[in-house]
């Protein structure tokens, strides 16, 4: 057979089997006088095979390793693998379908895709996008979901569920993100940047006043996170994150001494 003709017979394109070749998979016959590869059923039987286990999922360096073992006996081992990963795949689709599900149903918000638990929090508070702040603070916190590990974000997803989640928190966000908006067309030194620092502090949830290593108000993130807003605003947001450090590395008092 000639290479076309191989590659007909089984299914597959030229191009393939001379990709075969060049890793090694599928021997190359000798060429004839006339300059042709002649092409047996046993190369047949092999480059069948090939596509046979690549079909089923298969990387080619997978392959190699049960075309090196002529009597297969690496191949049972080899699909056990394979089918372990496909499961963990479809594990995977399941879930990233019921995500989609969800949105479906729920509706995308602009800060678009976010784990169920957060677009639940954005759901919650909706009423409070009508301020320019709040807005940009939930692309922040989608950001940061986004940049979470697993556990983190779980963490994260808790924290500001229980800063938002009963009226009391919700109303002293509106009122920060008020003060905030005020600022737009502030100076950094305007009065009103301490009240609107001290209204932010009120909002974080005490889990994020627990010690916690110093934060380098220089690096390259903050900057440009603070370019990101308005003068004043950047400069309340800073004042706030050095009052949360502040606090944060406050020692607590010594116990009182037994009686």
């Amino acid at each position: 057979m000639r290479i076309g003709e191989l590659a007909d017979a089984v299914g597959v394109t030229t191009r393939t089997v001379r990709h075969y070749h060049h890793l090694g998979l599928l021997p190359e016959p000798e060429r004839l006088s006339n300059g042709y590869r002649d092409y047996t059923l046993r190369h047949a039987v092999v480059l069948a095979r090939i596509r046979r286990l690549t079909e089923l999922g298969l990387g080619l360096g997978e392959v190699r390793d049960v075309l090196a073992d002529d009597v297969g006996k690496d191949l049972a081992e080899v699909l056990a693998e394979l089918d372990e990963d496909l499961a963990r795949q479809e594990a995977a689709l399941r879930e990233r379908r019921a995500r989609l599900r969800a949105l479906r149903e729920d509706g995308v918000s602009v800060e678009g895709p976010v784990s169920p638990e957060l677009a639940s929090l954005f759901r919650r508070t909706a009423h409070l996008s009508d301020s320019p702040m709040a807005a940009k603070d939930r692309e922040i916190l989608a950001l940061m979901e986004s940049t979470a590990g697993p556990e983190e974000r779980e963490r994260f997803s808790g924290i500001m569920s229980a800063a938002l989640g009963d009226p009391a928190g919700v109303e002293r966000a509106r009122a920060a993100y008020a003060l905030l908006d005020d600022l737009a067309d502030a100076e950094p030194d305007d009065p009103r940047v301490e009240q609107a620092a001290r209204a932010l502090v009120e909002c974080l949830p005490s889990e994020l006043l627990l010690p916690a290593p110093p934060i380098d108000h220089d690096s390259s993130f903050l900057r440009a996170f603070y370019a990101d807003f308005a003068p004043a605003q950047a400069e309340a947001i800073r004042r706030t994150v050095q009052i949360v450090t502040r606090e944060r590395n406050v020692p607590s008092p010594p116990p009182d001494p037994p009686a």
